[in-house]
């Protein structure tokens, strides 16, 4: 029996919850978290495909899951506009065996993005919403997330060339001689105090620190 599910790619994907609801005004809600169980005797890899990649990020978009345990994937929604209120997407988690590509099974949820929880419309949906709701997904297209993979940051074009020039002067100035030593080959006029070499030191201090953060 359960052969003939992997043949097929009928094998039942186990996700909670079913759907994502967003709320613009409420700034906790603009994450939410997928989980993927796997109750199977062998390990799963899964992705997350969606119809509307670019509204959302989705952390982990591929992984792995081992026999009889679970993974949280992270999905935030990264376009509040109004625009966008009541619009429904879909996110479909596709699975399969470690040593194939071909799915084995899938499993769709829907997301949508609402003003405020306190205009949480009551009770289920009407027989009218889910049929829109079907008739908007019926010939849907879902896009893999890779470009969001992770959370990302803007690539940082490294420390300036007056950044640089400035850490090679402090560096010269904490390596010449103090002054009042005596042996030294070096002319006096380069002899620097102790307080211009704290200076040096502190300045050579905040660039390292500016360089460690770009």
């Amino acid at each position: 029996m359960q052969q003939h599910q992997l043949a097929e790619g009928n094998l039942p994907v186990f996700v909670f919850p079913t759907e994502l609801v967003f709320y613009a005004d409420e700034q906790s809600s603009h994450k939410q978290v997928l989980t993927l169980y796997n109750p199977y005797e062998f390990a799963l890899k899964f992705k997350v495909l969606c119809t509307a990649p670019n509204k959302y990020t989705v952390v982990d978009s591929t992984g792995a899951v081992k026999p009889q345990c679970c993974v949280d994937i992270v999905i935030r929604h990264r376009d509040v506009r109004p625009c966008h209120y009541g619009a429904y997407d879909k996110f479909r988690l596709q699975v399969s065996e470690q040593s194939q590509r071909k799915a084995l099974g899938r499993k769709e949820v829907t997301a949508t993005l609402r003003p405020s929880a306190s205009q949480e419309p009551s009770g289920a949906r009407s027989q009218d919403e889910e049929r829109r709701i079907k008739e908007q997904f019926a010939d849907s297209e879902f896009f893999e997330q890779t470009a969001f993979q992770t959370e990302s940051r803007p690539v940082a074009g490294g420390p300036s060339l007056l950044t640089v020039l400035l850490g090679l002067v402090c560096m010269i100035a904490l390596m010449l001689p103090t002054l009042g030593e005596q042996e030294s080959t070096v002319p006096v006029y380069l002899h620097l105090s102790v307080n211009k070499k704290l200076v040096a030191a502190y300045v050579l201090g905040l660039l390292t620190m500016v360089i460690l953060r770009t």
